[in-house]
């Protein structure tokens, strides 16, 4: 039996009337009387279910329309048309309930109150969400550890870094225990070291709480080492839905088989791949993807050549996505289906 979706879309719609504008003093007086508009689609008729339990990659080009879904989503924009449901509610109709059941992360703004110490932000948010004393203090004793807040819980949230403020913000989305969590570039402008605590964190509760959790970025490192599913958005229509695998299997291009030798050949070549690289004993070939599969290449090289390591690297997610949209291997308009539904 399927489970019921966390989240359900259906022909969901957004768009603005933005006012024309004619330059000089005519042009303002024909502003004044005309006020003609010009129709902007910001979500153009997408669709998708969301499951408990997923972590999924939301992404797309500045303006796509990714921020313009999550604000409907979390009641902050109401649609032009469509349907949305999260956790069986309409988000702008149910406001109240419905933020009583969802955490959010907006990477550029703060939810903490600027002046108050962090430890002082989280107490109003206990009293905010009436969340039980036991379990306040046991989600903050495991969120401390698991984010390091100890060193910056007496500070002002005005003096704090952009690394530990976000830490502070993460902790403030779920100190309450939502099923679902919205994140918005949260990694936007950390050092590696602050990225890789926060991965390690969305990682553990979408794991161990089964925390649902839907990430836009356009750090696209972070839907790599996260996400099993992504969703591709631009111009406010759903390009693909579907498992990143899938996303590399159509759409990768080239992958690479490097090669250490046990020995020294003249020649390194091989039928169905390019030698891109030698260098000493290591040679580095490329294959297209879907002409030949790894294996099949792998026991070529290994009849011909004495091999002591091989390894196959994938193309980067970001060249993925770039050139998709370069070459445009999904048109807009067509708006996609789930690629590979569970």
């Amino acid at each position: 039996m399927t489970k019921p979706a966390l989240i359900h879309v259906e022909k969901l719609y957004k768009h603005f009337k933005i006012l024309k504008h004619h330059r000089g003093a005519l042009g303002a007086l024909r502003n004044l009387v005309t006020r003609k508009y010009n129709l902007v689609r910001a979500v153009d008729g997408i669709s998708f279910d969301i499951q408990p339990g997923e972590l999924v990659g939301y992404i797309g080009p500045n303006g796509a329309g990714k921020s313009t879904t999550i604000k409907m989503l979390t009641g902050l924009l109401v649609p032009s048309g469509g349907e949305i449901r999260v956790n069986g509610r309409v988000p702008w109709q149910e406001r109240r309930a419905h933020v009583a059941r969802i955490g959010v992360v907006f990477g550029q703004r703060t939810t903490l109150w600027w002046d108050l110490p962090v430890i002082e932000s989280l107490a109003l948010l206990q009293y905010i969400y009436r969340i039980p004393a036991a379990r306040f203090r046991q989600n903050m004793a495991e969120f401390r550890q698991m984010l390091d807040l100890d060193p910056f819980l007496d500070t002002p949230v005005r003096s704090l870094s952009l690394g530990q403020r976000m830490r502070a913000d993460i902790c403030a989305a779920l100190i309450h225990n939502p099923p679902l969590l919205f994140l918005d570039e949260p990694t936007i402008g950390l050092d590696v070291v602050a990225r890789d605590r926060i991965r390690q964190f969305i990682r553990h509760i979408n794991r161990e709480r089964n925390t649902t959790v839907i990430l836009t970025t356009h750090d696209l490192s972070d839907v790599e080492k996260l996400c099993r599913r992504v969703m591709i958005i631009d111009h406010g229509q759903l390009l693909f839905d579907g498992q990143l695998d899938t996303l590399r299997n159509r759409f990768g291009g080239q992958r690479e088989l490097i090669v250490d030798l046990a020995m020294e050949y003249e020649r390194v070549d091989v039928e169905g791949a390019q030698v891109v690289e030698r260098d000493g004993l290591r040679v580095t070939y490329r294959f297209a993807r879907g002409e030949v599969t790894a294996s099949e290449l792998i026991g070529r090289l290994s009849a011909r050549y004495r091999i002591l390591d091989l390894q196959v690297r994938e193309p980067e997610i970001e060249d993925t996505v770039r050139r998709i949209y370069q070459e445009r291997l999904l048109e807009p308009g067509q708006n996609a289906r789930r690629a590979d539904p569970a």
